[in-house]
């Protein structure tokens, strides 16, 4: 069964980012999730416009740029120019007054078009975004901040998306407190790719080549 792993660098050591994405990278990770807070949409500042910068050129991985910032549409080109065809924007409906117009430049771009819907957020609300982004990353937590305990109802808002994601062509992904269990149940169900934190990849003393096949090894 195939599924993505991908490696929340808000959480990587900064101390030698080089080091970490060569070692996430020999290690297999399939592409480098990239947290942009702009401390207003959400309660804390991540990652800056210079780090995606360096990781898109350091890399000839995917990038998975989730922008939570106020009307992204006001500095979408500052992301659209510095990032690869091929590579994932996604955008909180709530925080565009025409979310549409932002995630029609992204495709216009050659960039995947997506959408982050948080906990709150409920399915019926982003229906007709369903079909136009191509990825649907679902926050089982509050969005701002790494090692947040999992919100059991979100499992539900999962089932829903995973009966309408065939029919509207969108493929799922999990953020937030993404522990063994959680992609021992949802990836055979369809969730395609889960963003992996503090929870299973960071601060462990395992390499990352051995934390990343032993989460493949979970579901064969």
């Amino acid at each position: 069964m195939q599924f993505e792993l991908m490696a929340s660098m808000m959480c990587a050591d900064y101390g030698n980012l080089e080091k970490e994405v060569k070692n996430l990278e020999e290690g297999g990770i399939d592409s480098f999730h990239i947290d942009i807070m702009d401390g207003r949409y959400v309660p804390n500042f991540a990652m800056s416009l210079n780090d995606m910068r360096y990781i898109a050129k350091t890399s000839g991985k995917p990038l998975d740029v989730h922008l939570m910032i106020e009307h992204p549409n006001n500095r979408i080109d500052l992301f659209l120019n510095n990032l690869r065809k091929g590579d994932t924007i996604y955008i909180h409906p709530e925080a565009e007054y025409h979310p549409s117009t932002t995630l029609q430049s992204i495709i216009n771009a050659g960039m995947v078009p997506g959408i982050a819907i948080n906990p709150g957020t409920s399915v019926e609300t982003v229906m007709e975004m369903l079909r136009i982004v191509k990825k649907v990353l679902v926050m089982s937590v509050n969005p701002g901040n790494a090692g947040q305990m999992y919100l059991p109802y979100v499992g539900k808002k999962i089932t829903k998306l995973l009966a309408l994601k065939e029919d509207m062509d969108f493929e799922i992904y999990w953020d937030g407190a993404c522990s063994a269990d959680k992609i021992l149940e949802y990836a055979p169900k369809g969730v395609a790719g889960f963003v992996l934190g503090t929870t299973l990849l960071f601060g462990k003393e395992q390499a990352y080549e051995e934390t990343l096949q032993n989460i493949r090894e979970l579901i064969f």
